[in-house]
C-alpha cells in the first residue's frame, strides 16, 4: 500500500477504484485489482 498526496490521480488509474473514508483516513480500494490500494492521511 502506498501513502500518497493526491488520491484523485490514483482514482483515475483504473475504472474500479473507489475512494473510501475509514477512521479519518482516505483510502483508494479496488476489489478486482488489489494492486491499486493506497492511503492518504
Amino acid at each position: 500500500m502506498k501513502v500518497v498526496n493526491s488520491l484523485k490521480t490514483l482514482k483515475n488509474r483504473h475504472k474500479d477504484n473507489r475512494v473510501v473514508r475509514r477512521k479519518g483516513r482516505v483510502y483508494v480500494i479496488n476489489k478486482t485489482n488489489p494492486r491499486f490500494k493506497c492511503r492518504q492521511g
